[in-house]
């Protein structure tokens, strides 16, 4: 049978020196990073440094384009109404927190009518990875979580407009804001070892110089140098050995054979924050889980506009006519209910795709069950549609980069819930506070040192469902390592059921092993999920792997979400999805406003400075261990300096 038609309605590099090539001592190197961080231009290298603001980039074939900007002149302004709009639709293929951003940006800035958008979902309910849902006869599930930053520029300027569901008269962001200002995050332990010890890691990062020169050369190394390279190829035990590679690896989901690149984004973008990752100062939280706390405000939102939702509507391919530098969707392919269905398209139709997926292929296991390990990709889901979509034309990437084997890419976490106060106790020891108050918990993740399935766990404000009992907690719990026999539970997490999980959980925080059996199968419930695309993002890649958000040529269709291409951002974060959307929208709808651009911490002088002491545990560069030549070098450069402002901004650093 042929696929019925619908229509919902008629259409009208620079050239880059290497920082310092095969330097023969690590000193030498530190010496230099400092001078460098003193007079840049003295160091023989370059960096991307942003060409005057607003970035203005070139009209594309199809007449767009797309600007960054900085500053509150833009942030406030709001934008005239696009030519043409009226006359436009929209098809959102997928309902995470990208297409949902889009459409709130087209809504907003594009000023496009909401019963032309229309977001075509698979699942019964929105917001893909953002999730936080109980299921009937499991329980409570929170596949991961969400922690931001103050520097998340679009996030804010999208939550600024957006009701909060508790009270129309705040937005989400102020209520976000008040939040985290009243109850600031912090955490009071940051590491455990020997069933539920505080590892007294205190703050400290623990590299030794050539550490901290691993991290500096990779910060300096040329995006062109990083493609394809893993972050192994960078750091060995001096960085992989040390506290500060525990930090992030638990806090990001990083592993060692992740790509060098991402990494490199991450240092860079988070510049900021260096002294705020051992204790999470830099950190801030929802007051409920993702789902409830950022999904449904923008649903609502949304459906007040007469936005179209349409559920169990699966996505199997859109094609697109690439001749003579203009590329254009075509039709959209879907199956509604088991019919093949399709939306024919011209210019004034336009797609927003996101392409791949982290959580395709999650499964949810039980108290009594094992999340079942899914690594087939199925027709209809993110991966098979990005492969249909790139075979069409290069620009639209290699999804095999990132999906080809799910060994590399998985992990697993759980979400314990207590039925009663027995477990209560050990969670006060860690934490220091007292989990029924509403305020910080944790304070983010407690990662076990000596887990063999590098287990973290956390405790977010409480409660973090609306409708849970305020006598339960929900504890959210993941391992890095899903393929490593457990210390207490002697196999693997993806072959364990909750129970077990917990079982596992419980003798890391340090319940007597004759309770923890007791302890598992009636003082909890425990929910496991495993993804084995979770980190798919983060493997090696080089340029072109991800399409950009917009391709050239492109005339009404954009790539959207963890897995298109923007420039100086970083994937796995709220902020990356939500930029991707409002970069597809204002460059198809030609809105005449900035992008915010990605925070600038990166060229900061005043932040690169004070990374560098933190980096180091706060040792000023005077006391490096550096032979005769060394300290006379350093002695004269300082001399240099005195009487300046350089010389007073580096004392206010604790730079010497």
């Amino acid at each position: 049978m042929a696929p019925t038609i619908f229509r919902c309605f008629p259409a009208p590099v620079t050239k880059t020196s290497n920082f310092i090539q095969n330097s023969r001592r690590d000193k030498n190197l530190i010496t230099a990073a400092v001078l460098l961080i003193v007079n840049p231009a003295s160091a023989g290298y370059t960096i991307d440094i942003p060409k005057g603001t607003p970035q203005i980039n070139k009209p594309t074939q199809g007449g767009f384009f797309m600007y960054y900007s900085s500053g509150n002149y833009e942030a406030f302004a709001r934008p005239e109404k696009p030519e043409g709009v009226d006359h436009k639709s929209a098809y959102l293929i997928g309902s995470g927190l990208a297409a949902l951003s889009a459409a709130c940006f087209m809504v907003r800035d594009g000023q496009m009518k909401g019963e032309h958008i229309h977001v075509l979902e698979k699942d019964p309910i929105p917001g893909g990875a953002c999730d936080g849902y109980k299921y009937q006869d499991i329980g409570y599930v929170m596949r991961g979580g969400r922690e931001m930053d103050n520097h998340f520029e679009c996030m804010w300027d999208l939550f600024r407009s957006i009701p909060s569901i508790e009270d129309e008269n705040v937005t989400v962001l102020d209520e976000y804001y008040w939040l985290n200002k009243h109850d600031p995050n912090y955490s009071l332990c940051r590491a455990t070892v020997n069933c539920g010890e505080d590892a007294h890691t205190d703050g400290k990062f623990g590299l030794s110089d050539k550490g901290a020169m691993e991290i500096l050369k990779l910060f300096m190394t040329p995006d062109e140098q990083l493609y394809d390279k893993k972050i192994t190829d960078f750091f060995d035990d001096e960085v992989l050995n040390t506290n500060f590679w525990l930090y992030w690896r638990t806090m990001f989901a990083f592993e060692n054979w992740h790509s060098a690149l991402e990494m490199k984004r991450y240092l860079q973008r988070y510049i900021h924050h260096i002294g705020g990752l051992p204790d999470f100062t830099a950190l801030r939280f929802t007051r409920y889980n993702q789902y409830e706390s950022m999904i449904l405000p923008m649903v609502k939102y949304l459906e007040s506009y007469g936005v179209q939702f349409h559920y169990g509507v699966k996505v199997t391919n859109v094609a697109f006519d690439c001749a003579n530098g203009k590329k254009q969707a075509t039709r959209i392919d879907t199956l509604r209910d088991g019919h093949e269905e399709c939306i024919d398209l011209t210019e004034n139709d336009l797609v927003f795709i996101t392409n791949g997926g982290c959580v395709e292929n999650s499964t949810i296991g039980s108290q009594t069950t094992v999340a079942p390990l899914k690594f087939d990709l199925k027709e209809g889901g993110g991966w098979d549609l990005w492969r249909k979509i790139a075979a069409q034309d290069p620009s639209f990437g290699h999804p095999d980069k990132f999906c080809y084997d799910p060994e590399l890419s998985n992990w697993m976490s759980a979400t314990i819930t207590t039925l009663d106060q027995r477990i209560v106790p050990y969670i006060k020891k860690i934490c220091k506070r007292d989990p029924f108050t509403g305020k910080v918990v944790t304070g983010g993740i407690v990662s076990v040192k000596d887990s063999s399935w590098l287990l973290s766990w956390t405790l977010n404000r409480q409660q973090q469902f609306r409708d849970q009992p305020k006598d339960q907690l929900c504890v959210w719990v993941y391992s890095l390592f899903s393929d490593k026999p457990g210390d207490y539970v002697k196999k693997p997490m993806r072959e364990c059921t909750g129970e077990e999980i917990c079982q596992e959980w419980l003798y890391h925080i340090g319940v007597p092993v004759d309770q923890i059996e007791d302890l598992a199968a009636n003082s909890a419930n425990t929910v496991p999920c495993m993804m084995p695309y979770i980190d798919a993002f983060f493997m090696p890649r080089a340029a072109g792997d991800r399409p950009d958000v917009v391709p050239e040529g492109a005339v009404n269709f954009a790539f959207i979400g963890q897995f298109a291409e923007t420039k100086r951002d970083t994937i796995f974060t709220t902020e990356y999805s939500i930029r991707t959307g409002m970069e597809a929208v204002y460059t198809l709808l030609n809105v005449d406003r900035g992008v915010p651009e990605v925070w600038g911490s990166v060229y900061d002088i005043r932040d690169l400075l004070d990374a560098t002491v933190k980096l180091r545990d706060g040792k000023k560069v005077t006391d490096m261990e550096m032979n005769v030549v060394q300290k006379l070098a350093l002695k004269e450069a300082l001399k240099k300096l005195e009487g300046t402002e350089i010389e007073k901004l580096l004392k206010e650093y604790n730079v010497i």
